[in-house]
């Protein structure tokens, strides 16, 4: 029974040293500059290699503010296209505004019943289905 404790023990024992290498390991490659390797890996097969070797070196030496710059220009184009799309939505509400046969003549807003009834909640659904 001892003995197959002691078996047990190293058993364990064993399990958690390659544990603590396959974490080493894995911690080593998301490092800051293996994944820039990894990225620039490709880039460094064509004729600019040198401005590849030149931008590595850079994050190598600063990788701090090469991540920040990348965050903020990610954050930047993440904006961009959510102002584009809000954009584009209140493009598509004044349109159905538009359509709606009320007119809107500042305070006063008058039922215009030379207009074709609509509805414009059903309207603007079937178009931003469509």
């Amino acid at each position: 029974m001892m003995s197959s404790m002691n078996e047990l023990e190293k058993d364990i024992e064993a399990s958690r040293a390659r544990l603590d290498q396959t974490i080493d390991r894995i911690q080593d490659r998301l490092s800051v500059s293996s994944i820039v390797d990894e990225m620039l890996g490709s880039a460094r097969r064509t004729p600019l290699n040198g401005v590849y070797d030149g931008a590595l070196e850079a994050v190598r030496r600063n990788p701090v503010p090469v991540m920040i710059i990348a965050a903020g220009i990610g954050w930047l184009l993440h904006r961009m296209s959510n102002d584009a799309a809000a954009e584009n939505r209140r493009r598509r509400m004044r349109r159905a505004a538009e359509r709606v046969p009320v007119l809107n003549t500042g305070a006063a807003r008058v039922y215009d019943p030379d207009q074709p009834t609509r509805h414009p909640a059903r309207d603007l659904a079937e178009e931003m289905q469509a």
